[in-house]
């Protein structure tokens, strides 16, 4: 099968991410198609259901669901709608005119955060891509690192382990900072952070090597909170870290995943309601088959690097 064809019959947000990252074509080749992710498809679809208050679902976070406003801009920003489209910074300006956490959070707008690793980590994913990073939300996550090198947002010391949940939305959220030209010097915390995930061999507990969550090996989209083990090797990747040994195991997961065909399915959707449909579960995925062949191929060249 064509697999790269087939990613290329499918939504605006996988055509402009496989001209990129697969066939590694220039930006002037990609950005027409970049620039439909905003009016055709997913992202169009993300977009019309935003609320005139600047919110979506009504809400700034939902426990249950994913129809809310965190993880609405998460998710316009990993389809990876032009951040200076009118029709996208129409929507930013109303979430920063409109949009903020509540009585129980001093009303801080949203591009501030709240306090939770787990959520403020994906609050600075939305807002570094969308140029609305806050040096007081970076501040908060480096401070509440682990000495472990991750984050949890259920920690009361720093001598608590970290979570992968939290330790993932945090790494995302400072290499987009980082990569958007962020003041602030995050690559200690970010190579900490990252540390403690090859550690762990992508995968497992530290002091005994298991596994502690079999959901981690099946993989999801969206992710939103949950950590699965291509959501990890994606970010190695696209934080720009070598392949390391270490992420082996891991990566032969991805690998033994792959169809006959060269697809890969989706696993598994988080429960709650969604903001939009996707991908069915079950069927084949281009999102988990576009992540999984770039992730391959930094593999490949990781070790075609070292022999």
């Amino acid at each position: 099968m064509d697999v790269v064809g087939w990613l290329l019959e499918g939504d605006p947000a996988v055509r402009w991410q496989v001209r990129r990252d697969l066939l590694r074509e220039h930006a002037a080749e990609w950005t027409n198609e970049r620039e439909r992710v905003a009016h055709e498809g997913w992202g169009a679809a993300v977009l019309d259901r935003q609320d005139a208050d600047g919110t979506w679902g009504g809400a700034v976070w939902l426990p249950e669901d994913r129809t809310a406003t965190d993880d609405a801009l998460l998710l316009l920003a990993t389809l990876g709608v032009r951040p200076r489209d009118a029709r996208v910074r129409e929507a930013v300006e109303r979430v920063k005119a409109g949009v903020d956490w509540g009585a129980e959070w001093d009303h801080h707008p949203f591009f501030v955060g709240e306090e939770e690793p787990c959520i403020n980590g994906r609050v600075l994913t939305a807002s570094a891509y969308f140029g609305e990073a806050r040096e007081e939300l970076v501040a908060l996550l480096l401070s509440q690192q682990q000495d472990d090198g991750g984050w949890n947002c259920y920690a009361r010391t720093r001598q608590e382990p970290g979570s992968f949940h939290s330790t993932i939305c945090v790494l995302e959220g400072l290499a987009a900072y980082r990569d958007g030209g962020g003041p602030t010097d995050v690559r200690t915390a970010l190579a900490r952070g990252q540390e403690y995930l090859l550690e762990r061999r992508m995968m497992r507990r530290l002091r005994d090597g298991v596994v502690p969550d079999e959901h981690w090996l099946a993989f999801h989209f969206p992710a939103y909170w949950h950590y699965d083990v291509l959501r990890g090797l994606d970010h190695l990747r696209a934080a720009g870290v070598p392949y390391d040994e270490r992420a082996a195991e891991a990566v032969a997961l991805v690998e033994s995943k792959r169809l006959p065909d060269g697809r890969w399915l989706l696993d598994r959707v988080l429960p709650g309601r969604p903001l939009i449909d996707l991908e069915a579960v079950g069927e084949p995925s281009r999102m988990v088959t576009l992540r999984a062949l770039r992730v391959l191929d930094w593999a490949g060249a990781g070790v075609q690097s070292s022999a």
